[in-house]
């Protein structure tokens, strides 16, 4: 019982909420949007998109997705460019400028974790992972939803991490898991810190956030923006498609490369989540040279569409609107001047 309650993270005290209070992104309770964007779900719909949710075919692969294992040798080598890892869905483990970064670690096996039905992961064993990560200097992460910020992998992640850079209002979920407060750093859109010689910038998103019933919208969500002396890198964030997008493009690009929010998407919940057309005509907005597509081959968490769609999708609108892309298999060490257009998935 103990730790079903922990999942839910800290309360979003009365204090708590008058610090929140002090953001411009604050209002009527709650952190907001920049634009008009409603996602309640009227209870009597509910019972349909359950039922859909578990009838829909080809929403998970056949057999479990394999995970290259990790090289620490080759992952820690000086290297002048970026090197990256994507572990499916949203976790990305990178090396910039000699400094281990890891971004929204959610490692974990199941996305429902205080729910009577699983959504396990598509590949066996990742929490394991972590067992093997060299020492993290940094963990970012985007909001607070169970498929980005998971208990278990912050139990093994704790003990090798330096700092923690989160959205407001998600510090005190660590806190209530024992992670040193002063380890943690919140941001508001916009906010920037120094990594060392790394300008890192929490960027706006259109979403939400939330971890039970009373909790909705206490903790922002964002992107992360990275730039250095010779690179400019992306991690959009979960958002649907908006004005915002333009703004992060004038105001930090152009990127040499981002990682593109692209899966998930519903027609029930399009304020909050891109369908692939969109997410490539973001990445263009916000003047990105190269992307590719994350939020995807981890969990079955959209009916719309099946596990590959995203990826099809994805590989077919960057070439319509002739954006580079790469897309590496999940653990695969990389590089965004590789070419990595294989379709792997198939």
């Amino acid at each position: 019982m103990k730790n079903f309650l922990l999942q839910f993270g800290g309360k979003a005290t009365n204090e708590l909420q008058a610090q929140y209070e002090k953001s411009e992104n604050w209002r009527d309770g709650h952190f907001q949007n920049l634009e008009e964007s409603d996602m309640l779900m009227p209870l009597s719909k509910i019972p349909a998109v359950i039922y859909k949710q578990l009838t829909k075919k080809g929403q998970t692969p056949k057999e479990n997705l394999p995970i290259i294992p990790f090289e620490e040798e080759q992952f820690l080598a000086t290297s002048d460019i970026a090197k990256f890892i994507w572990y499916g869905h949203s976790v990305v483990l990178m090396r910039l400028n000699n400094k281990t970064i890891l971004i929204d670690p959610m490692l974990g096996s199941d996305t429902t974790p205080i729910a009577p039905i699983s959504n396990k992961r598509f590949s066996a064993n990742s929490l394991s992972l972590i067992d093997d990560f060299p020492e993290i200097d940094l963990i970012l992460l985007t909001h607070d939803h169970y498929d980005h910020l998971d208990y278990d992998s912050i139990q093994k992640l704790k003990h090798k991490t330096q700092r923690y850079y989160v959205a407001l209002g998600l510090k005190r979920h660590l806190v209530r898991w024992g992670v040193a407060a002063e380890l943690i750093t919140e941001f508001d859109w916009w906010n920037d810190a120094m990594l060392g010689d790394i300008k890192i910038t929490f960027t706006p998103t259109q979403h939400f956030s939330g971890r039970g019933l009373t909790d909705r919208a206490k903790c922002l969500w964002g992107g992360w923006a990275f730039k250095t002396e010779k690179e400019t890198i992306w991690f959009s964030g979960d958002s649907g498609y908006a004005k915002h997008f333009k703004t992060i493009g004038e105001h930090l690009g152009p990127f040499d490369f981002a990682f593109m929010e692209c899966g998930q998407y519903n027609h029930d919940w399009h304020p909050v989540h891109m369908f692939p057309e969109e997410c490539i005509q973001a990445a263009l907005d916000a003047h990105v040279k190269k992307a590719m597509p994350v939020h995807w081959a981890g969990f079955a968490l959209s009916y719309q569409h099946t596990w590959t769609d995203p990826a099809d999708g994805f590989v077919k609108y960057a070439k319509e609107k002739e954006l580079d892309y790469l897309l590496p298999e999940i653990g695969q060490l990389f590089t965004y001047s590789d070419s990595l257009q294989d379709a792997w998935w198939r």
